[in-house]
């Protein structure tokens, strides 16, 4: 049987930037070349990033996205990389985009992947299964492709999918058995939410069996506006056992000598096969040795905690959005309290202490306690701290109107968020905003004051799952003999938002123990009123919660953005009216 040394490149590309994922290729191959690889696979859309979203109906874009594949096909030759397959996703496009006049049937653009080989391309696929639900708008992008590419690569007969094409049964994976197939290469862009890697191992193991051949999965790592990509590749064989497993939210370069069935004569003519998918096929020519010496294998990477692999997500979430879209440092406002406590140190740990601002701002109402807990957090964690007294810019307004009740509390919100502004402005910081995902489901903010700012990094993270964080943050730090970041009395005592004398958030809110199963049923699992009743909730909170929920759909459509770490996070996975009289109680 034919021996294959397997690269695969877990990378992190950035959208649109055209030039520096080329670079990334390059340099990537360099180092599997290195290895003794023998054959390279990064991830899906990897030269223009992912997802492009409306980029993809900017003909100059798709136009770009073609001539960089061209580019780098020759640069790899130059490289003295050029006996090496590698296999790259970009975008392509045979006919307009769909949504214009002239839109041809079956023709338009593509999600693809290229095979390049001795400086030319050798091979296309295009993506069959196109997702349509919750992040993902592919239908509303791109073309179903309608064949199979099989490639000839070292005596084994290799097939190409990308991403979807895993999670449908069928389509591709049913062709590459009858295709007889002795590998199945999977590029992917697949975003992060808590556990998918438990669905992920057994999904690839199922295809296997499907395709009765190996799979070689590669994903994407990194952070992309709101979404995370974890990495997690991985090669299973044709019998399901997991041979290597790639780490998750780093970069990694998986590289796995792997057995493969040798190809059964000549490539052969195209066929039909599985659910109408036509069956082309390529020749991809010589490829380096098989290198002297020992097998290579890649590991395996047990899986964490969940808190440990949210945290990861979070902090790889936000740094790259900083460092993405080039600021130098973020600010936010430091209450004492456990929201504003765990962004900063999740800022902290993602930028470290000299790119992060923590800006204290008192007023009447807020506690001695919560103001040496918010410089004890400052101490601990070594970032720049700042106090500025609010309390002489709140009069002001009050002397100037007549405001009473929730306007002055919200004035308050209101007068901290524009010194945030303000200094963001001066500064240069991105102002980092700490309402939490109960918070935002029931309206527990206010607009333009505590919900300013440009990202958010607990946005999708339950109140109830901040607390686990924060004794998970501070318990991984004295496990390895370092301070805790976050202050005790910042985890112990109740919530408060500190707006008036005494004031609680259960005055306003159930107790978040209660609170948050009811709005993981509501929002994550799209439960009604009786469904929620039905599973124990008492009727008369669900009411009330679903009410604060449903009627603060205005706030949340203007709330920043932030990592999404659940199966459904507030924005694109959530699309509802903000006009709407529909009401679960009826």
């Amino acid at each position: 049987m034919p021996t294959l040394r397997l690269a695969l490149c877990q990378v992190n590309p950035t959208v649109g930037d055209l030039a520096g994922n080329s670079g990334l290729v390059r340099d990537w191959t360099r180092r599997a070349a290195d290895t003794g690889a023998q054959i390279v696979a990064f991830p899906e859309m990897m030269l223009t990033g992912y997802p492009v979203e409306d980029l993809v109906f900017r003909r100059s874009f798709v136009a770009a996205s073609k001539a960089a594949l061209e580019r780098l096909a020759a640069d790899l030759d130059v490289d003295g990389l050029g006996a090496l397959p590698v296999l790259v996703g970009y975008l392509d496009a045979d006919g307009p985009p769909q949504v214009s006049g002239d839109a041809e049937p079956g023709r338009g653009a593509r999600n693809a992947a290229a095979l390049l080989h001795h400086g030319r391309i050798v091979a296309t696929y295009f993506k069959h299964h196109l997702p349509n639900y919750g992040v993902f708008d592919e239908d509303r992008y791109f073309v179903s492709g309608d064949a199979l590419t099989v490639v000839r690569v070292g005596g084994v007969d290799v097939a190409l999918t990308i991403c979807e094409d895993l999670w449908q049964a069928g389509g591709p994976f049913a062709a590459a058995r009858q295709a007889g197939v002795g590998l199945v290469l999977c590029v992917n862009g697949s975003p992060y939410e808590l556990n998918k890697d438990d669905v992920r191992l057994p999904l690839v193991q199922r295809r296997a069996a499907e395709a009765g051949a190996m799979i070689a999965y590669v994903n994407m790592v990194g952070g992309q506006d709101e979404l995370v990509f974890e990495g997690d590749s991985m090669i299973v064989g044709a019998d399901g056992a997991l041979l290597a497993r790639a780490p998750q939210f780093v970069e990694h370069l998986l590289v796995h000598d792997v057995e493969l069935p040798a190809a059964d004569g000549p490539a052969g003519p195209e066929q039909v096969l599985a659910d109408g998918l036509r069956v082309v096929r390529a020749e991809g020519g010589d490829i380096p040795p098989t290198p002297a010496g020992p097998a290579v294998t890649g590991g395996t990477i047990a899986p964490v905690a969940d808190e440990a692999e949210v945290w990861q997500a979070l902090v790889l979430g936000l740094r790259d959005y900083v460092n993405k879209n080039r600021f130098p440092s973020v600010v936010l406002g430091l209450s004492g309290g456990i929201d504003s406590a765990v962004v900063a140190a999740l800022a902290v740990d993602a930028l470290g202490p000299d790119r992060v601002v923590g800006v204290s701002l008192p007023s009447q109402h807020s506690s001695e306690h919560s103001r040496e807990d918010a410089a004890e957090l400052a101490k601990r964690t070594g970032l720049d701290y700042r106090v500025e007294p609010i309390q002489p810019m709140v009069d002001t307004f009050l002397a100037n109107m007549s405001l009473s009740g929730v306007s002055v509390e919200n004035l308050q919100a209101r007068v901290r968020g524009v010194i945030l502004m303000a200094l963001s402005n001066q500064e240069g910081h991105l102002v980092l905003t700490t309402g939490n995902k109960s918070e935002l489901a029931v309206g527990y903010s206010t607009l333009y004051g505590d919900s300013v700012g440009g990202f958010n990094p607990v946005k999708d993270v339950w109140k109830t799952l901040v607390w686990r964080l924060a004794k998970w943050r501070n318990a991984d730090a004295a496990r390895r003999g370092e301070t805790p970041p976050i202050p005790e009395n910042s985890i112990g005592k109740p919530p408060s938002a500190e707006l008036s004398p005494g004031q609680l958030d259960s005055d306003t809110l159930p107790d978040y123990d209660v609170l948050d199963p009811i709005l993981i049923g509501y929002v994550d699992g799209d439960l009604g009123r009786d469904g929620l009743v039905e599973s124990g909730h008492d009727p008369a909170v669900v009411d009330r919660v679903l009410r604060m929920v449903d009627t603060a759909e205005y706030k949340r459509r203007q709330s920043a953005p932030g990592a999404k770490i659940s199966m459904k996070a507030f924005g694109r996975d959530r699309r509802l009216p903000i006009t709407n009289r529909w009401r679960e109680d009826g």
